[in-house]
């Protein structure tokens, strides 16, 4: 066995006693949410629920979720050997530097547990980002094979890991937009004109299938044909923190929507839940909307549409009621977004900034400064080392992290706030990037400036 093969060895049984060591001291971590996962509730989207609902039927109720829990640690150390050991081999870096990013992949499970305010270790949790976050290192995997060494396979696995990211959860569809943005300008830049049909078709194919698994795997577990549900709730949520009283005025004074602004907007005064309360500069906003997004959600948008149509005979059922409620969030949302969409264009801005600075750090008045001196640093080393050397690996790396830190931020900032376990993803990838950019840097680009100063002081 060579050298190489026996580190890559101890690399993998080590990240494998790390995990499984995890499990053994911390158990299975069950929370507020785990319960809609295990009940397979309509508004969650089905990997996860169906994943779960495997080792459940193999081992039982109690015995399955203990087992599931023991493969999500198992796959957490396999897909971060894996793309370790995949970048280490691209970028020739030896033991220190795949050991370095090993260690950068493993400080966003030991941050969360140990450093931010949840207190979990992720891949212990009875939730979606147990199997959404190894799901995510696979796909970056591909989806940077795809990139380097420009293989159709590579991308067609790259395409189907971004799609299973999106069963898993809903903002995780962004997955799929960054492969037909990284495809398209793989292909504009060789110069493909013609193919770029291609990639649009295989994600608008992506999502009719997304679409048609959700509703037929509702359909089985519920008996109705439908798609997850509340989706647009979550949305409306933070367009109605943006009204005015008078954006009620949007809606005919006799419609079913107008009777719902009045009594949600009076029942979100009430408890402070309107951009008013949230102070003016963007932290401010920010932080309020984040901290009444919940109630405002649960205590008066869904709570208010349940009432109602619970109050109807023939939508007593609660799918029905479902499907009936998010249909009426989405009218709401089209008279409503217009209307207030300066106010919410702002508090979509503040998120969007806790959601860039949650992705590499923790928001701080002056680590949030660094976080953007970092983002700078980044973009000015990416833009130097491409300059120099137009195929710079590294700084295709980084492109490939700053766009995806980027879509998982907008999307989310779309429907919900951007706490630190959405934003996670990107984490790991953005300094795996900084560092395998610094090292080509320090490698090439400052050898040369080096000897070039050495030879003229020579010369002279």
């Amino acid at each position: 066995m060579t050298g190489d093969r026996k580190r890559h060895w101890f690399i993998f049984i080590g990240l494998l006693l790390f995990f499984l060591g995890m499990y053994a001291l911390y158990g299975v971590g069950v929370y507020g949410d785990s319960d809609q996962y295990i009940s397979m509730h309509i508004h969650r989207e089905p990997l996860y629920p169906l994943f779960l609902a495997l080792f459940r039927k193999i081992a039982g109720e109690e015995a399955g979720l203990v087992l599931a829990v023991i493969v999500q640690n198992i796959f957490a150390a396999c897909s971060i050997f894996l793309l370790a050991e995949y970048l280490s081999r691209r970028f020739s870096l030896g033991a220190l530097g795949e050991l370095m990013l090993v260690a950068i992949q493993l400080a966003p499970h030991i941050v969360t547990r140990y450093a931010s305010s949840y207190g979990i270790f992720v891949e212990n949790s009875i939730m979606s980002e147990a199997l959404c976050m190894p799901l995510f290192q696979i796909y970056v995997l591909f989806l940077l094979r795809m990139v380097l060494e420009d293989r159709k396979s590579d991308a067609l696995w790259a395409l189907v890991f971004a799609w299973l990211l999106s069963m898993t959860r809903g903002q995780m569809m962004a997955a799929i937009l960054v492969w037909l943005v990284v495809f398209c300008v793989m292909l504009i830049v060789r110069r493909r004109f013609r193919r770029l049909l291609l990639p649009a078709l295989a994600v608008v194919c992506a999502f009719g299938m997304r679409s048609l698994a959700i509703h037929t795997y509702n359909y089985f577990v519920t008996g109705y044909f439908m798609g997850n549900t509340y989706g647009r709730v979550n949305t409306l949520t933070n367009v109605f923190y943006a009204c005015d009283e008078e954006n009620g005025k949007v809606f005919p004074n006799d419609s079913l929507e107008r009777r719902f602004f009045d009594k949600f907007y009076a029942e979100a005064d009430a408890i402070g839940a309107n951009y008013r309360y949230g102070g003016d500069t963007l932290d401010e906003r920010a932080k309020h909307l984040e901290a009444c997004h919940d109630r405002l959600k649960f205590d008066v948008l869904e709570a208010g549409f349940s009432e109602y149509y619970w109050t109807l005979e023939e939508t007593r059922d609660y799918y029905t009621q479902s499907r009936l409620s998010d249909e009426a969030a989405g009218r709401m949302l089209e008279k409503l977004l217009p209307a207030c969409f300066g106010q919410w264009l702002y508090d979509y801005l503040s998120l969007c900034i806790y959601g860039f600075v949650r992705s590499i750090a923790v928001v701080h008045p002056l680590v949030s400064w660094l976080a953007l001196l970092l983002y700078i640093a980044a973009a000015a080393l990416s833009a130097w080392r491409l300059k120099r050397r137009r195929k710079s690996e590294a700084a295709a790396v980084m492109a490939v992290a700053l766009l995806s830190i980027a879509a998982n931020v907008c999307a989310t900032s779309m429907t919900i706030m951007c706490l630190s376990r959405y934003m996670i993803y990107g984490f790991s990838l953005f300094y795996m990037a900084f560092f395998l950019l610094g090292r080509e840097i320090l490698r090439d680009d400052f050898r040369q400036i080096v000897n070039t100063r050495s030879r003229t002081e020579r010369g002279l």
